[in-house]
């Protein structure tokens, strides 16, 4: 089995900008609490054709301004042009962002690639190094279960291949639950020349209904014996989320002894499910 172990751990939190000021102000209040345990960044996402655009830039800006924490804004090109790719890039590094998550992003609902300036995420990477030299520190997605729109794995992984050759420093990939297919993942990736640590994306599982819908939407497995466990408990939220903590704290710590460089959280903009996974792997104390 291959391993990333050469690559220094990084611990991160992810979020998604809110539609209200008081849903702001309650993130800000979770970013603050993630920020107490030292991560080594936050991301904030960005919504589909730029729809959360400018929420995000505030969002980005308003955390990394209150906590300290450096702050990674997520960056598609479907549904922008060039021009208002460039200047968020400008906006940012004005003010101090130094990484920079990119993606081609979702499309649109009635919108085709062809519509967009910069059409895939290795444009995208390709185009933040043209414009930003090495300002930014540029980490691109990775689908060890294979992205749901590609053709197949080998395609996938080539495309993967295109966004690190145009100049991504790091990956996070889209969760999963089978620690098997990351590292699988990983060992294809060295084989075809892939260098860059590959950081596994992690879901803390709180409720069983809403992670099966995006979970089918996305693309992400959920294992069968998960599936029926969860079921089992119907509307026993509290037995589900202890099921879940557990088995993704025990898939974690075998991601990270078999090498894996840091961990992703997907906070659903919650900090309890992420930090009770981080103490039950003493994460603050393993850096």
């Amino acid at each position: 089995m291959n391993t990333q172990n050469r690559f220094l751990k990084r611990y991160s939190f992810e979020f998604f900008p809110t539609k209200t000021d008081a849903g702001a102000a309650n993130l800000l209040a979770t970013a603050q609490q993630l920020a107490s345990y030292q991560p080594d960044f936050f991301s904030v996402t960005y919504g589909a054709g730029g729809s959360t655009r400018d929420r995000t830039v505030s969002t980005v800006l308003g955390a990394q301004q209150s906590t300290g924490v450096p702050t990674a804004p997520h960056l598609s090109c479907v549904g922008d042009s060039k021009q208002e790719i460039l200047d968020l890039l400008d906006h940012y590094r004005a003010n101090d962002i130094q990484r920079i998550v990119a993606l081609r992003g979702d499309l649109p609902s009635g919108m085709g690639l062809a519509s967009s300036e910069v059409r895939y995420a290795n444009e995208l990477v390709s185009l933040i190094r043209e414009h930003s030299g090495d300002h930014f520190e540029i980490e691109v997605a990775a689908y060890p279960e294979v992205h749901p729109q590609a053709p197949n794995a080998e395609r996938d992984l080539l495309n993967f291949k295109r966004k690190v050759e145009a100049g991504a420093d790091a990956a996070i990939t889209q969760y999963f639950f089978n620690a098997d297919s990351y590292f699988h993942f990983v060992d294809r990736c060295e084989s075809v020349g892939i260098d860059i640590p590959i950081m596994p994306g992690i879901m803390p599982i709180t409720n069983y209904s809403k992670l099966a819908r995006f979970s089918d939407a996305c693309g992400a497995e959920i294992p069968r014996w998960i599936r029926k466990q969860l079921e089992a408990y119907g509307d026993d939220i509290v037995s589900i989320q202890r099921f879940g903590e557990e088995v993704v704290t025990q898939m974690c710590e075998r991601l990270l002894e078999g090498g894996a460089p840091g961990l992703h959280f997907y906070t659903l903009n919650q900090a309890a499910p992420s930090l009770k996974i981080w103490d039950n792997l003493k994460l603050s104390e393993r850096r």
